[in-house]
């Protein structure tokens, strides 16, 4: 069967996923009647709710007798490693850009790598329903994109197709037709993208994508670059460098039809397939014949650039909300995740019963840990840290993002302000249509720890920040952290109410009455730059007099909700984020206040 590889590109939320959908509902892959959950090919519970991709996946439609392998990307800037990799797979790619938005950074940075391959990409203009549509500009912003990132005349010379993906069409013209459907992309794909360059010799394949299945052990998903394999044929792994890394026999080869992933019994060069049984095969790794000696050119994974300690629960409370407690289920159920996620880069802590982990950012270490505590997990996370290096000279560089808030004029004053206080430097500022203002700026990743609800404050909810990893630089000196102090309880037992509406004028609190406290729990923030340990516990004094005053129904301030994103961007480096299946709170890392001066003893001795 003629064979196409293709992959979807698009910033987060363009409609990448939904438009798979509607390619797998109109080739026929379900049945008419068949009721398939919207967006099929967001897997997990957690890209359902936040409406993003965070894994690549691969699906297969057939269309006029020839098969299309379609891999669905993801557009995160967290997960931008897995991008490159799997633009290896593929020969064409369709570059899906919102018609009100335009390109944003990860359409940029997905397109100057799929550019830089050589691929000659489709250019879908989608959402063109929308009120706020400008397709014609945002055409030419996607021409102007390409040139600035080098596009030879034969890529700079695009198909251009309009439609909806949420409608089900794609047309020639951006008042259609829409009754022919997504025919006009199928067929532009069968005639714009070369069929796969198969070379001669022995089985190879590189790794691209990698889970880890509790029925088959590790799956290793990649392109066949030469060759056949057959289930319980002999392969071997070899590491980027060419060293031998086992020796075994392939298990499975499980090849990509529509949404199913079938068993086959003979897979072939230019097809995209997932292979099992190879234990210590990962990405970057060739998969060959026990002959070939030389592994494959593959792109080396990209380094981790925050990290953070997770602890077990010590808290008065533990154990009372999940069941997996200990040291041992945390550390095993982490490094089962970093076999599976070659992103994450999971060590033993120097502290006791803690392992450190590390990855791309704030949003995928959330992912994690939110998906931890779905599963009845119980842990205690430390303030995120960022990784720093050192040059050949010894210097001291930071990882540094490319961020492009979208924002309304009336607000772009306070954001520069914000950004260039945590050490970011302006690089662009223009007008982007409806009076909004698009900035760009170049910034350290620890200054933008916590950022995203401040601007969505200080925006009244308006604002848009995508941001990208660009590079390292050396360091931008001291960014100002959390101005308050925390009200941190004295007792343990349940909040009551009136002392709560009497500590309403020290700060705003985290808690309300009948929540379970414990000492050296964080309860509310100080108004001022100081810790003050308050308790909560303390109920109104009785009397024998009688009162007609309506002050036993106290009316207290709605406290502060915290979401782990919030918690873990807010917490001091004395600080942990304990979190379990029901709630997140907030404690010190030293609970008892005489331990707590001491610490704060010894570090004032430190500095002298």
């Amino acid at each position: 069967m003629k064979l196409r590889n293709v992959a979807i590109i698009a910033h987060v939320d363009h409609g990448k996923t939904t438009l798979v959908d509607r390619l797998l509902q109109q080739s026929g892959a379900f049945r008419e009647n068949q009721r398939v959950q919207e967006r099929v090919m967001d897997s997990n519970d957690l890209e359902r709710e936040r409406g993003i991709t965070i894994l690549a996946k691969v699906t297969s439609v057939v269309w006029q007798g020839t098969r299309i392998n379609i891999v669905d990307t993801p557009g995160h800037a967290d997960f931008g490693g897995e991008v490159e990799r799997i633009l290896h797979m593929v020969d064409g790619a369709i570059v899906l850009v919102d018609a009100a938005e335009g390109p944003l950074p990860q359409t940029k940075f997905v397109v100057s790598k799929a550019l830089k391959m050589g691929l000659r990409p489709i250019v879908a203009i989608n959402k063109v329903d929308r009120p706020d549509a400008r397709p014609g500009q945002v055409v030419n912003e996607v021409f102007d994109l390409f040139a600035a990132l080098d596009a030879s005349d034969e890529q700079l010379d695009f198909p251009i197709l309009y439609g909806s993906a949420k409608e089900g069409w794609m047309a020639e013209r951006e008042d259609g037709p829409k009754d022919r459907g997504m025919t006009p992309l199928f067929d532009l794909i069968l005639r714009h993208v070369a069929p796969p360059t198969v070379e001669p010799g022995p089985f190879r394949m590189l790794g691209t994508i990698l889970e880890a299945n509790p029925y088959l052990g590790r799956i290793v998903t990649g392109r066949i670059i030469s060759g056949a394999i057959k289930p319980n044929m002999a392969a071997k792994v070899l590491g980027r460098d060419g060293k031998l890394i086992e020796q075994g026999r392939v298990s499975k080869v499980l090849a990509f039809r529509g949404l199913e992933r079938m068993p086959v019994e003979e897979a072939e060069a230019g097809d995209i397939v997932a292979i099992a049984g190879l234990p210590q095969a990962t990405v970057a790794h060739t998969i060959c014949a026990p002959e070939v000696e030389t592994p494959l050119p593959a792109q080396p994974i990209d380094p981790p650039t925050l990290a953070m300690t997770f602890r077990v629960n010590d808290s008065p409370l533990a154990g009372s909300e999940g069941d997996k407690v200990t040291s041992r289920m945390i550390r095993d159920r982490l490094l089962r995740e970093a076999e599976g996620n070659i992103a994450l880069r999971v060590t033993e802590s120097a502290e006791k019963d803690s392992m450190e982990v590390a990855g791309r950012g704030e949003l995928q270490l959330g992912i994690l840990i939110e998906t931890m505590r779905r599963e009845g997990f119980e842990l205690s996370v430390s303030r995120p840290k960022v990784l720093f290096r050192r040059d050949e000279r010894g210097e001291l560089l930071e990882p540094i993002e490319e961020v492009v808030i979208d924002v309304d004029e009336e607000h772009s004053g306070i954001v520069v302000q914000k950004m260039s206080e945590r050490k970011a430097d302006l690089i662009e500022m223009r007008p982007s249509g409806g009076g909004r203002q698009r900035l760009v700026f170049h910034a350290p990743t620890r200054g933008l720890i916590g950022y995203q609800g401040e601007l969505l404050t200080d925006s009244r909810g308006t604002a848009v920040m995508n941001r990208l990893f660009h590079g390292y630089a050396p360091y931008k000196g001291e960014v100002q952290g959390r101005r308050n102090g925390v009200l941190i309880s004295t007792e343990a037992g349940e909040a009551v109410a009136y002392a709560l509406w009497n500590l309403e004028d020290r700060g705003p609190m985290m808690i309300e009455p009948g929540w379970k406290v414990y000492q050296g729990m964080i309860v509310g923030e100080h108004t001022r730059d100081n810790d003050l340990e308050v308790n909560v516990l303390k109920g109104k004094k009785l009397t024998n007099i009688r009162t007609t005053s309506k002050d036993e129904a106290v009316r207290l301030t709605p406290p502060i909700r915290m979401t782990l994103e919030k918690a873990l961007a807010y917490i001091a480096d004395d600080e942990l984020v304990e979190v379990t299946p029901k709630s997140i709170r907030l404690r010190k890392k030293l609970l008892d206040p005489n331990e707590r001066k001491k610490e704060e003893r010894r570090k004032e001795a430190e500095t002298v």
